[in-house]
């Protein structure tokens, strides 16, 4: 008769799939959630009332932000975290915790916009602005787990 032991596999020291992909690509997967979720989030209020429409400093009246313009808009904007994402995992010392501070303030800075635009309603101004964090609360913890498994 033979024994067999039972096999002990060592645990997983991976925090997961995203851990081990290139920090362009996470930036990207990470920055198509986030447009989702600022489009869906867009889309929730605008049925809900608020008026989808905004000016730019200097303009002289309000225009209508599109269906899909927050989705656009997270897509351009997020080009630049990538590219300090990637930048940030060749040269810094402690990647994760630069992004993380980085776009954090760059986040808050980025409310100011919304809150001086002219022409534009304020619930629309607190929709703008709360997009923003919605999107960076997708996309900057995605970036920032992944940066944290940078290897030297």
């Amino acid at each position: 008769m033979s024994v067999t032991t039972p096999q002990i596999q060592a645990p997983r020291t991976e925090s997961g799939l995203l851990s081990t992909r290139p920090v362009w690509l996470v930036g990207i997967l990470a920055t198509l959630a986030g447009a989702v979720v600022a489009e869906a989030f867009a889309l929730v209020t605008r049925a809900a009332g608020v008026p989808m429409e905004a000016a730019s400093p200097g303009a002289e009246e309000a225009a209508e932000i599109p269906v899909g313009g927050f989705f656009g808009g997270v897509l351009f904007w997020s080009v630049a975290g990538i590219v300090l994402a990637v930048v940030l995992a060749r040269w810094a010392k402690r990647p994760a915790r630069t992004f993380t501070v980085t776009t954090v303030a760059l986040t808050a800075l980025s409310l100011a916009g919304p809150a001086v635009a002219p022409h534009t309603a304020t619930s629309t101004q607190i929709v703008l602005a709360a997009s923003h964090v919605v999107a960076a609360a997708v996309v900057v913890p995605l970036l920032a787990r992944r940066l944290a498994h940078v290897r030297r």
